[in-house]
């Protein structure tokens, strides 16, 4: 792009995304240093008095939402940084709870722009520092970094953190992190800082994981050990060595995800009561993850794309489905890099009706490829708005469920349609 047709502060959101898409020569481009010498630069290493890293294969955007929920509820503003997003790029950033507007965004990304030189940077690299940016001009108390991929090469690394955090562990993205758990162990723990707590939600994590809190002497907190929690029946109970909560509400969010929660808000040093932890629990939310849009029938929204994910989606649709004795239809999206076979195989028991469907992406798997892991006869979609109408006209209207998962594009693409034809 011509030195006089480069983006400024006032141009539109959807130019910058452009531009920034084709400055650098891949779109993933593990590596610190880039990302680094502009922080240091523009002084962005520590855009908060309390920074919170969090790591892992799932998990990560259900527990960002369950920190920032309680922190929010006990008064303390807040600045969070995840991805993907599901429709807009807005979605990415949120101050104390709260999307920006476009406005910010490409003022955020003009800065950065003017901090970067001759710096070639990833999209997501530029995204992430321009949202470091954001946290330090909105003055917020508390940032919480969702990692984008692996943790040690991750561009959230270059952050001074308080508090790290592995949510789970399981094989994925393996042509960037490695094709066993203990090499995928030891990329999530790169985020790990000597001397400060470490908090990992994995019940059986590989020993790569405290093998390295070991060798730099960070502080490991691991569930089953350090802490843990338990359901009873409508509520749930939470302990470590020094304090517990009993009788908890249940969120609408993964349960071990809000145990990993607690611990990292314990290790925090900030104030927040038992009434702030009840009432964040009880309103947290996230769309597109176990995201109930509707009642009758039942639509479920969840971004579950790794065997990891669907079984704990298989879980929580199998106790609706025993409640209301119904048929499950469900529209599924996938990547051609994620494990379609291993994914649909933990879905398969609870599925009545399947629905597969193409993505627009260059990197999805087709429908047919999708249906070659079902059972015979599946019809195929070209999209998951095709499968969406599909569905919706062959179920039944007043008790049956109709879930759509398998990707953040299809989900985003569902959102997108249900909330234009509202």
């Amino acid at each position: 792009m011509p030195e006089s047709t480069l983006p400024n502060a006032q141009s539109p959101l959807s130019v910058w995304l452009r531009y920034l898409k084709k400055l650098h020569t891949s779109v993933i481009a593990l590596g610190l240093d880039r990302a680094a010498a502009v922080a240091y630069k523009g002084k962005l290493i520590k855009p908060a008095s309390k920074v919170i890293t969090v790591a892992g294969t799932n998990g990560k955007g259900s527990t960002c939402a369950i920190i920032e929920a309680i922190l929010l509820q006990a008064g303390y503003s807040t600045g969070v940084y995840s991805s993907p997003h599901l429709i807009r790029y807005n979605e990415r950033v949120r101050i104390c709870g709260e999307e920006l507007n476009d406005g910010r965004h490409t003022e955020a990304f003009a800065a950065i722009e003017s901090l970067r030189g001759d710096i070639s940077l990833s999209l997501f690299e530029f995204g992430t520092l321009a949202a470091l940016w954001l946290f330090i001009d909105n003055n917020v108390d508390v940032v919480i970094l969702e990692v984008g991929l692996g943790g040690r090469l991750d561009a959230t690394n270059i952050v001074d953190h308080d508090v790290s955090v592995i949510t789970s562990l399981a094989i994925d993205h393996v042509d960037w992190l490695g094709d066993n758990i203990e090499m995928i162990g030891f990329e999530k723990a790169g985020i790990f800082r000597a001397n400060k707590p470490a908090v990992c939600g994995e019940p059986e994590p590989p020993a790569s994981v405290a093998a390295h809190a070991n060798d730099i002497g960070a502080q490991l907190y691991q569930v089953g050990y350090q802490f843990d929690y338990q359901k009873d029946g409508e509520v749930w109970h939470w302990q470590c060595s020094t304090f517990k909560f009993i009788n908890l509400p249940i969120p609408h969010l993964p349960l071990p995800n809000a145990a990993t929660a607690l611990m990292v808000l314990n290790l925090s040093e900030l104030n927040v009561t038992n009434e702030c932890v009840v009432a964040g629990l009880s309103s947290v939310t996230l769309a597109g993850r176990m995201q109930f849009i509707s009642k009758f029938p039942v639509v479920l929204l969840d971004v579950a794309h790794n065997p990891h994910s669907a079984a704990y989606l298989a879980t929580q649709v199998a106790a609706l489905k025993q409640k209301n004795s119904v048929k499950v239809h469900a529209i599924v999206a996938m990547l051609q890099d994620k494990n379609i076979a291993a994914t649909l195989r933990e879905m398969k028991a609870i599925v009545n009706v399947w629905y597969p469907a193409s993505l627009s992406e260059p990197r999805a798997a087709t429908a047919s490829t999708l249906a070659s892991h079902l059972s015979k006869g599946v019809m195929c979609y070209d999209s998951p708005t095709d499968a969406f109408y599909a569905a919706e006209a062959a179920s039944n209207g007043m008790s049956d469920i109709i879930i759509v998962f398998g990707s953040f594009y299809t989900v985003g693409e569902i959102t997108n349609f249900l909330s234009k034809r509202e």
